[in-house]
């Protein structure tokens, strides 16, 4: 049986006139002889407005409740998506993550999926049906509804092309496809054709938004490839697959970057085992995630200034974490509101000498200061004041011939 997913976010059904374009898409692949089962998110804006009402109910809603009143959105738009269908003259129907059941582990509001029963809904195609499966959601072995967390959708499709051995899982959004960098910071980004795994994630844990990095990570654990296409234009996406079957392997494939990080410093830190974790235990408990870390030893090798980066939005509770502290002694704490993050990923510079002195070059050129730097196997970071954002994308671009 030849199987492919199709996966519609939020904006692709986003009005009435959008998902009757969702159903001509669907159809478009019942003509291609493809049995069809269809995941869909919500309809945008449905799931703001849903947890914006819980919290006007309750800062502290219940964790359970709030997977049944945000899993509800998607419930909508995939009977609206089954509807059109029928109206049509296809057969379709509608399937609650329960019904299926796709079975989650226990954690509420970040759920993971652990299987997916398919008996019902392979008898359901085999009849000629097209289902229509709610993503961002399953049921735990409590039967309690779970919800997947952000990009949880895109996981549903992925995990339902594995587990039915689909031949193509289609993901549909307001985008084309990826992109080298954000065409709207550069309008000189070109679409990539293919893209490894390992790059993709690298970009959307970067700042990339075309998919979530849980997401990514799914499908290269699980090997299924995906395209990421536009539900608005016919046009060729991307394709997200393993690194073997990308044969222009470009040594740098994309620029990612973050707008929304806050660099701190803590000067004249005594120096002694252990001090490092110290410092970030109480984030660590606090759920706040730390990224670029850099240390620097004094001359008499008796303190030390360290450096890292955090999230904005987790500047104040970080500073106040800091200032509770006891177990840490400093002389000062330097906050940094102006930076972003720019990073260069590629699995080509694994193999690539010179690919840090190109990098550092093409910024040096245009009077762009480094504050912190890191690395991996496929990416260079650089934190630089923010007002060098643009600056310093158009640079890397040229430098690394990323236009063509």
């Amino acid at each position: 049986m030849k199987i492919v997913v199709l996966k519609f976010g939020g904006t692709s059904v986003g009005s009435i006139k959008r998902i009757n374009k969702v159903a001509e898409i669907v159809i478009s692949y019942i003509k291609k002889k493809y049995k069809v089962i269809v995941v869909s998110s919500a309809m945008s804006g449905i799931t703001n407005d849903l947890i914006k009402k819980s919290k006007e109910i309750s800062q502290n809603f219940n964790k359970e409740e709030y997977d049944v009143l945000v899993s509800s959105g998607e419930q909508m738009s995939c009977s609206l998506i089954a509807g059109r269908l029928n109206h049509l003259g296809y057969n379709s129907r509608s399937w609650m993550g329960w019904q299926i059941p796709i079975i989650t582990n226990e954690v509420h509001t970040s759920s993971r999926i652990i299987d997916i029963y398919k008996s019902k809904i392979l008898n359901y195609i085999k009849k000629g049906g097209i289902p229509v499966v709610t993503g961002f959601q399953g049921i735990n072995i409590n039967q309690r509804i779970t919800s997947l967390g952000r990009g949880g959708s895109d996981a549903t499709a992925i995990m339902i092309a594995k587990f039915f051995k689909a031949k193509k899982c289609v993901i549909y959004t307001d985008v084309d496809g990826v992109y080298t960098t954000d065409p709207v910071i550069y309008k000189k980004a070109s679409k990539i054709k293919v893209i490894s795994y390992e790059e993709m994630l690298e970009m959307a844990s970067l700042g990339a938004k075309v998919m979530q990095p849980l997401s990514i990570q799914d499908a290269r654990l699980n090997r299924v490839n995906i395209n990421v296409k536009s539900s608005f234009l016919k046009k060729e996406g991307t394709l997200i697959t393993k690194k073997k079957n990308i044969l222009n392997n470009k040594i740098i494939r994309g620029i990612s970057f973050t707008k929304n990080d806050a660099k701190v410093t803590l000067v004249g830190v005594k120096d002694k085992p252990g001090i490092a974790a110290s410092i970030f235990k109480p984030f660590h408990q606090n759920l706040i995630n730390v990224d670029m870390v850099v240390q620097n030893i004094s001359a008499n090798g008796k303190e030390t200034d360290l450096t890292f980066t955090i999230k904005l939005d987790d500047l104040n509770k970080t500073v106040k974490l800091i200032k509770r502290n006891k177990s840490i002694n400093y002389r000062n704490i330097n906050v940094d509101k102006n930076v972003s993050k720019v990073s260069i990923v590629g699995v080509g510079m694994v193999t690539t000498p010179g690919v840090t002195y190109r990098m550092f070059s093409a910024l040096a050129r245009t009077n762009i200061n480094i504050l912190v730097i890191s690395t991996s196997e496929i990416k260079i970071s650089v934190l630089i004041n923010k007002k060098n954002l643009k600056k310093s994308i158009t640079a890397l671009h040229k430098e690394f011939k990323l236009d063509k």
